[in-house]
């Protein structure tokens, strides 16, 4: 039986998956003596002397023999092995807490010392979970009370060797409230003082850091009679000083950390033993080099297929320095579609360090993108659930040291270079053996004629038998025979064991309805069956909030109670996710249509408006009000916050977008217009242009032309970004001929401007001038200086790509000159400085272009304008290199390559690549902008 034992707190114990209890404090010194030593022999002696302290040796020997016979009647007989001269726990040393807390922390240590910073800060935070209070408080002898001040003393050299990482990484505001704390609690602690002053001071809190100090000296004066160290008075006397030397430094890039998407192992897998064995041979074998490097597990569903690649996996993962990747490809999985080769292909760039248009829209250039990444790889691909050779074909990686470990239900038999295993189901003893690991040894055993009847009718599928041993798990006061006698009706019995969802339906509503049952709970509930609405890959708060239609601390606090209750999962700090089968669970539970509507509209609504906020804020408040919503949206009171917001919202704004689209939802028009311009700044381009098409179809059928206008000009800008001229052209034809439509004349200045760039790409110069000229009568007309700086500004470009450098330079100072005069724009400042220091550098200004460029770069840094940034910086380390300054040079190129890495445009090795050569060539990320 499977133990899990964990005094990280209180004492708490699963015996096969049973939460037991173990009573006496006795009992408890035993198990947790032993637990200390998992797997190892336990000397009676030690165990006497630890547990029983000064008790007559006669009596506390046959008291040891009555607690591990109690102790054994709770965990199962096997689970404390007699063995000569004392005892030993036969449980895994993963499954005591505290031994996975020391292998943690030392995990975390390693990666800190090889700098992967952010491996070793997911691992501490690992480590550090475990805790869940004082540890021992059951036990009251001397050992427990030694043992408790030692593992304490272990704790808190984590949380100093965690809140170095942290304050290295500029967590310093959170990290003082933490320290602040933990000082009080320990006051004597130098380490621990001299972080909680850093904290202080490098969050502009000086004197309380120097009161933290004063608080310290106090206490070790006068229970100690001794000063601080010499390391801690430094740095008193350097907070004194306002020492720079204390001030966070430069934020180093963090390595890239290989992926590990292997989801969790399964605790209670059974048998399989030959087939584990053969398949970590094809893994692992060195021959296989030349030959197959793919494994295909195929069977019917439900025979464990996954289960038993994902088991294989872990015991090899470690075998493969550039990681694994898992895909779940949903060939066979209920509600949802097979995915496309092309997502799939999105999902493997993605863990290879690529984003945005660094992936190509098609399948055959995304697949060939893939091959060239993993041509030198030492990777390992799990494909789960694959549907035909069609869908796997392309995910295949190329280098001879990868390998794929493939499930399915068709064999797959025309694969090129493939082992193949054929699944079957288990045998009566084995299938016995899983079920008694989940349900328990003694209600097996009370009733072996039922487990004989439940192991036949479910014909040794593992799924079978889990989906069996859940509904005996939530019933534990019913007894197996009541279970079998439903089984034997062949009429229910497919009800019983469908496949996949039933199991899960099964655990969830019991869950689900005791939140219901509870008073606290019953907004939980509620809203489990709104979020199965909103189609989202990740909830906050906020947006939670706008789908209940609540106040955000009620949502959250719901959100809360429903992770507790295990329907949620944590998917980084305030957003939460469904489990894809939660998912469908919450979808089938029963709403008015009204609310359902509602609810989808609210959330919606919600993401636009916070949208338009930001679009708002990053250029210039010139589109406030474009759309009209019903919903506040979120607060974003700086443009670092509309900046970090569309950060975290990327991938829920590109959900958003698809369900409004689908559900032909008002809100469809404004996200996507949106979404479009935001991503644009960002290089997020090819999910970007698949939601917009989208959006563009149905405005198309309902003849909605200003939304047409709004999304042509949108797409045919992320068109000329990754190099579509003739589609960018096209589409901003089709926009003009939708203006002619509208009441909206103004917005051809925009459309002719868009023309004029693209056209300037194409080196058509003189169609570029003729839109430009457009563009610029109308906004002269209108008084809209900015944008006349705007058109300018791309006039200096076509000016000096025409050798006409004197014309250029004087457009390009025209163009400043209005854009600084409408303030608040700093893109737009930014990009017109840049302009002027092409056309300088153009003719032959080399030191001028030089502090124009740099001027750029300020005004764009302040913008977070991704693209522009990355521009300037590549053509200022050009203008470096040809004034002879080469190290300045290299520093530019190296920032721009930098942003284009960060934005997932280029992979670390392609900047490597880049950066080997002498003077780089051009990125194909930055060759379409002006």
């Amino acid at each position: 039986m499977s133990l899990e034992i964990k005094f990280l707190g209180p004492l708490e114990v699963e015996a096969g998956g049973t939460v037991v209890t173990i009573s006496g404090a006795r009992r408890i010194g035993v198990l947790v003596r032993l637990a200390l030593d998992a797997g190892q022999v336990v000397l009676t002696e030690t165990l006497l002397s630890d547990v029983w302290a000064s008790s007559s040796a006669v009596t506390a020997t046959k008291q040891l023999h009555i607690v591990i016979s109690k102790l054994r009647d709770t965990l199962g007989p096997d689970a404390i092995e007699t063995v000569p001269g004392g005892y030993r726990l036969a449980v895994e040393r993963d499954h005591v807490d505290v031994h996975a807390f020391a292998h943690l922390s030392r995990q975390a240590r390693a990666a800190c010392a090889d700098g992967a910073t952010a491996t070793a800060d997911a691992l501490f935070r690992g480590a550090l979970e475990l805790w869940r209070g004082p540890v021992l408080t059951e036990v009251d002898t001397p050992w427990a009370g030694i043992e408790a001040e030692r593992l304490e003393a272990e704790r808190l050299s984590v949380l100093e060797d965690h809140a170095e990482l942290r304050l290295a990484a500029g967590d310093q505001r959170a990290l003082a409230g933490e320290l602040a704390g933990l000082a009080r609690a320990h006051p004597l602690r130098e380490r621990l003082a001299a972080q909680l002053m850093l904290a202080l001071y490098r969050d502009g809190r000086a004197p309380e850091a120097l009161e933290a100090y004063q608080r310290l000296r106090r206490a070790m004066v006068d229970e100690l009679g001794i000063e601080p160290d010499a390391e801690l008075r430094r740095l008193h006397q350097a907070v004194l000083a306002k020492d720079p030397a204390l001030d966070l430094p430069r934020t180093r890039r963090l390595q890239h950390v290989p992926p590990a998407e292997l989801p969790a192992d399964v605790q209670a897998f059974t048998a399989r033993t030959a087939e584990a064995e053969r398949l970590r041979a094809d893994l692992v074998r060195a021959d296989l080099l030349s030959d197959a490097t793919v494994t295909v597990i195929d069977g019917p569903g439900g025979v464990g297929k996954s289960a038993l690649a994902v088991h294989v996996a872990h015991g090899v993962a470690d075998r493969f320095t550039d990681g694994v990747i898992y895909v779940n490809l949903h060939g066979s999985t209920a509600r949802l579609a097979p995915l496309a080769p092309i997502e799939a292909l999105r999902h493997l760039l993605r863990s290879l360090g690529l984003d945005g248009a660094a992936i190509p829209s098609e399948t055959e250039e995304a697949a060939a993108r893939y091959r060239s990444l993993t041509a030198a790889s030492d990777l390992l691909v799990i494909l789960d659930n694959a549907r035909n050779v069609r869908q796997v074909r392309p995910l295949i990686p190329a280098g001879p040291r990868c390998r794929v470990l493939i499930t399915s239900r068709d064999p797959l038999a025309t694969l090129n270079n493939a082992r193949h295993l054929h699944l079957g189901g288990l045998d009566d003893a084995n299938a016995a053996t899983l079920l008694t690991r989940i349900v328990g040894v003694g209600r097996m055993e009370a009733e072996p004629q039922a487990v004989e009847e439940i192991v036949r009718l479910c014909g040794g599928f593992p799924l079978a038998l889990r989906i069996v041993a859940a509904r005996l798990a939530a019933r534990p006061d019913r007894p197996l025979s009541h279970l079998a006698v439903r089984l034997a009706d062949a009429t229910r019995r497919l009800d019983l064991l469908e496949y996949a969802d039933l199991a899960v339906r099964a655990g969830l509503a019991v869950s689900h309805q005791q939140l219901r049952e509870e008073p606290a709970g019953q907004d939980a509930a509620h809203l489990l069956c709104l979020l199965g609405l909103a189609d989202l890959p990740a909830y906050t708060p906020a947006a939670t909030a706008a789908l209940a239609g609540w106040p955000e601390h009620r949502a959250e606090t719901a959100l809360e109670h429903l992770l507790d209750a295990r329907l949620l999962e944590r998917a980084g700090p305030d957003r939460y996710q469904l489990h894809d089968l939660v998912g469908l669970y919450a979808r089938e539970q029963d709403l008015p249509g009204d609310e359902r509507a509602s609810a989808t509209r609210r959330v919606l609504h919600h993401y636009l408006a916070t949208a338009q906020r930001a679009a708002d804020l990053l250029n210039d408040h010139t589109e406030a009000g474009l759309y009209a919503t019903d919903q506040a949206g979120e607060e974003l009171p700086t443009l670092e916050a509309a900046n970090a917001w569309l950060d975290g919202e990327r991938d829920n704004l590109l959900a958003a977008v698809r369900q409004a689209a689908r559900l032909a939802d008002g809100s469809a028009v404004g996200l996507a217009h949106h979404l479009l311009w935001l991503f644009d700044r960002r290089g997020w381009f090819a999910e970007a242009l698949e939601a917009g098409a989208e959006v563009l179809r149905q405005a198309r059928e309902r003849a909605d032309w200003q939304a047409q206008v709004s999304l042509l000009q949108g797409l045919a800008g992320i068109h000329q970004q990754v190099g579509g001229l003739q589609e960018s052209v096209r589409c901003l034809e089709d926009a003009l001929a939708c203006v002619e439509r509208t009441e909206s004349p103004r917005r051809k200045a925009g459309l002719y401007n868009d023309l004029g760039i693209t056209y300037t790409q194409m080196e058509r110069y003189d169609d570029a001038l003729t839109a430009l000229r457009g563009a610029l009568v109308i906004t002269q007309e209108e008084g809209r200086t900015l944008h006349e700086g705007m058109v300018r500004s791309n006039r200096a470009q076509v000016y000096h790509r025409q050798g006409r450098h004197a014309e250029a330079e004087d457009e390009a100072r025209l163009a400043l000159a209005l854009t600084v005069k409408e303030q608040g724009n700093a893109g737009a400042v930014g990009v017109a400085h840049d302009t002027l220091a092409d056309c300088l550098r153009a003719r032959g200004s080399l030191e001028e272009a030089v502090g124009e460029f740099r001027m750029g770069i300020e005004y764009q840094r302040e913008a977070a304008y991704t693209m522009g940034l990355a521009v300037s910086h590549w053509w200022l380390g050009h203008t470096l290199h040809d004034l002879g300054r080469h190290d300045e040079a290299r520093e530019s190129w190296r920032a721009s390559l930098a942003l284009l890495r960060d934005a997932r445009l280029i992979t670390p090795g392609e900047e490597a690549r880049y950066l080997a050569q002498p003077v780089p060539d051009l990125p194909e990320a930055i060759k379409n902008q002006l």
